[in-house]
């Protein structure tokens, strides 16, 4: 079928399809944008785009863009992650006067590791109706070719920069058995990898999805061992926006001391070694100078990553 063609088919359906929805006024509309390909966009969202009063959106200029290879021109509302809380209140005051507003993000769904969040709780605390439109979404997308088989999915998202900080919330990662689903930048990606092969280990599985939906879109799965070889083959494999998948954990994925590494790291975070390791041990019921010993290198091992 030719690609001028697609858009005639049965096109009085899909406009009734459209049409079948109601769009009440005084509502907030978070509508899921391209993730990469401009044409993954719903019609739904592409109504709704051109019937608001005005888009809220995390950057103007591409957004403008956006809106322009679709032939609509409407009034943008800058709201980023430095003036949710007070664009909120704009947008509150703008609803009640009855008007529709459109929330957008630069990519993707709204509030999804991107800015929103804030805006639709307030809209929703003053009484508000907030009204979503499903679409593109860089994580499932990520997960529906990942092959990961597991009925459970945890989505992380950016990792913390600080190598200390990121550790932490690695570590207490490691014992989940559901898909793991992060974001990662290119700037990071190596860096990021090395910390999760040693928080999880060479053996479990991971997946790279880069550049979804785009020109360059690439899909990997190999182990956490062999991952920075593979990053390292092609200088290009380091550039672009990247969704990383880290299976879950099996009852013997990562040995016997899981459960304890996952303690000690919390009551790290509080206590001295010796401490940690005493109150781990009553939690646990493991021996505690086996548990010191794990601690102290857990310790060690901050200490290093922290300079």
């Amino acid at each position: 079928m030719q690609t001028e063609n697609l858009i005639a088919i049965h096109p009085t359906a899909l406009l009734e399809a459209v049409a079948q929805q109601s769009y009440p006024t005084a509502s907030l509309y978070v509508v899921a944008t391209p993730i990469g390909n401009s044409a993954d966009i719903s019609l739904r969202a592409l109504h709704v785009l051109a019937i608001a009063d005005a888009v809220a959106c995390e950057d103007t200029r591409n957004t403008a863009q956006l809106m322009t290879r679709y032939g609509l021109h409407k009034s943008l509302i800058a709201a980023h992650q430095h003036n949710e809380h007070e664009v909120a209140e704009k947008i509150i005051a703008r609803l009640q006067a009855g008007e529709r507003i459109a929330l957008v993000s630069d990519a993707g769904t709204p509030a999804v590791s991107d800015p929103g969040a804030i805006i639709v709780d307030a809209v929703r605390a003053a009484g508000l109706r907030v009204i979503p439109l499903p679409g593109a979404s860089a994580a499932i997308s990520a997960l529906s070719v990942s092959g990961l088989i597991n009925d459970q999915f945890y989505f992380v998202g950016f990792l913390p920069s600080k190598a200390g900080q990121r550790d932490v919330v690695l570590q207490n990662l490691t014992a989940i058995p559901a898909s793991m689903i992060f974001y990662e930048a290119p700037h990071r990606i190596l860096e990021s990898t090395a910390a999760l092969c040693k928080a999880f280990g060479e053996q479990r599985r991971v997946v790279f999805a880069r550049e979804l939906t785009k020109l360059f879109e690439e899909v990997h799965r190999c182990t956490l061992g062999d991952a920075a070889s593979w990053l390292a083959q092609d200088a290009h494999r380091e550039k672009g926006e990247f969704v990383v998948l880290v299976e879950g954990a099996t009852a013997d994925a990562d040995g016997d001391d899981l459960e304890e590494k996952r303690v000690l790291t919390i009551l790290l975070e509080e206590l001295s070694v010796k401490q940690a390791a005493a109150l781990a041990a009553q939690i646990t019921g493991q021996k505690k100078n086996a548990l010191y010993q794990i601690a102290l290198e857990m310790k060690n091992q901050q200490d290093v990553d922290s300079k």
